[in-house]
């Protein structure tokens, strides 16, 4: 059985609110802010609150009532561009040989906790079974590719929310199964599982309420300069 499951609406569905807030539209929020104070639509607490909201705001929709009440807010905006990740990886920017091999037979092997994941790695599992957790790793590569070969056997894969997620591969009386992920974070790494599942199991997916720290720090590295900027440090 191939099967590639869809656990969120297609991007042109999807709620403009609920789409994760980028670097811009914080920025853009906190220029209207700034022109608010300048014009003085607000004070200057009123103005160092609402930017402190903005750089905390994770999603479009939390930044909307912060600016709901400036006629700024009203004019009209082009819609924020979606990109969804390519179904394959770039040629030439995954090596072909394989840079990790994690292999039980008639056996468990786990790879998980604070660990750099390598652009590609092979996992086997003969009569045994593999858990590859990359909720806590460290990826520094765009593109990673994980083939898993399952023969009588289980291939579990974890990523955090905010990768995007691919899959290619199927089974021969077992069962293939990717949860298609995109990450509004058009930087963010992109997860590519190649499999075949022989008599045995291969299942990737987000591991729920994990997100990925390389990104989270990159981002509050900048979100903190750019605080420090507006609120005059």
């Amino acid at each position: 059985m191939d099967l590639e499951k869809r656990t969120s609406p297609a991007p042109d569905l999807r709620k403009q609110t609920d789409l994760r807030a980028s670097d811009a539209d914080r920025d853009r929020t906190a220029d209207i802010l700034r022109e608010a104070l300048a014009e003085g639509r607000l004070t200057a607490e009123e103005h160092s609150e609402r930017v402190e909201d903005v750089f905390r705001a994770k999603t479009v929709g939390e930044l909307e009532p912060l600016v709901a009440d400036l006629p700024v807010a009203h004019r009209s905006r082009p819609a924020a561009a979606f990109a969804p990740a390519p179904n394959r990886p770039t040629p030439g920017a995954v090596p072909p040989v394989a840079e990790e091999n994690v292999v039980a037979v008639f056996s468990a092997a786990v790879r998980k906790g604070r660990w750099r994941i390598g652009r590609r790695t092979h996992a086997y599992a003969i009569f045994g079974s593999v858990e590859i957790d990359l909720s806590e790793a460290v990826f520094e590569h765009q593109q990673v590719v994980i083939k898993a070969i399952a023969v009588f056997g289980n291939v579990e894969i974890r990523v955090p929310e905010n990768v995007s997620l691919r899959g290619n591969g199927g089974g021969v009386l077992g069962n293939f199964e990717v949860d298609t992920l995109d990450s509004a974070d058009h930087d963010a790494p992109v997860v590519y599982v190649d499999g075949l599942a022989v008599l045995g199991n291969i299942e990737a997916k987000p591991k729920r309420g994990k997100l990925i720290e390389d990104i989270l720090d990159r981002v509050g590295d900048r979100v903190n300069a750019k605080l420090r900027k507006h609120l005059g440090h």
